[in-house]
């Protein structure tokens, strides 16, 4: 699909990967909506780009009905739905204090996997009612998974699963979605220089971009962004997961 106007909705969309896509979405002419639970960034960076900032926690159903409705009243119906809420701490299954609580295991499901899955059921449930544009397409949903899902680390137990979900979802609901014109992607960054990455010393910074064959440096969140576009420019782009990582593979820890 062309950009061009395109109503378009960011979560996680304050911060990172998701700051960097709305950024980019603007620039290429979208209608950018920032769905944040930190409402403050969120409406920073959209009079920066001249989008639209709305609250939004993707755990809370009820907050993602009246983000969505909010961004719709805004700009129109989405056409495209980029996941990027997220994240969590790294905890063992069976740590030095027994075995990991259950509730901080649920906690990143809900964040990574239930929150994506959510907004994007209520996303595509509107775009299945919207006129089809000129190739046929109605719209297109991206998901944020990780290098996790394929080799996850001494640590990433809830992480792993739940990007390991969105990643075998991603072709499923391509096939469900395939009779309305509805596209499904997800993107697996590698090791990015997102704000977690920036508290780190330099020598954790230098070891890590030393770790990544090549090009041996962090991954940058504008060439995340950039395969944002190319998904969503591209209409046979569909079903499948790109993994953005510069040939890395996760070592156990």
């Amino acid at each position: 699909m062309q950009l061009v106007d395109i109503p378009v909705l960011v979560t996680g969309g304050a911060s990172g990967l998701g700051a960097a896509t709305a950024r980019r979405l603007a620039q290429a002419g979208a209608r950018v909506a920032v769905l944040d639970i930190q409402l403050d960034a969120a409406q920073s960076l959209a009079q920066a780009i001249g989008g639209l900032a709305v609250h939004c926690d993707v755990t809370r159903t009820e907050s993602l009905e009246a983000a969505l409705l909010h961004a719709e009243a805004a700009h129109g119906p989405a056409r495209l739905l980029v996941n990027c809420a997220g994240g969590g701490a790294p905890a063992r299954i069976v740590g030095k204090d027994g075995p990991m609580p259950m509730e901080a295991f649920r906690r990143i499901l809900e964040l990574n996997l239930i929150g994506a899955f959510n907004a994007t059921r209520l996303a595509a449930a509107k775009m299945m009612t919207l006129d089809p544009l000129a190739d046929g397409e109605r719209g297109a949903i991206v998901f944020t998974t990780s290098a996790a899902a394929y080799e996850a680390q001494v640590g990433q137990a809830a992480y792993a699963a739940a990007k390991g979900g969105l990643t075998s979802l991603t072709l499923q609901m391509a096939r469900e979605f395939a009779p309305f014109g509805i596209r499904a992607m997800a993107i697996a960054p590698g090791i990015f220089d997102t704000p977690l990455l920036q508290t780190a010393s330099e020598a954790v910074r230098a070891s890590l971009a030393a770790a990544i064959p090549f090009p041996s440096r962090l991954g940058q969140p504008d060439e995340f962004a950039e395969q944002v576009v190319n998904i969503a420019r591209c209409a046979y782009l569909n079903g499948e997961t790109i993994r953005l990582d510069g040939a890395i593979r996760l070592a156990p820890r």
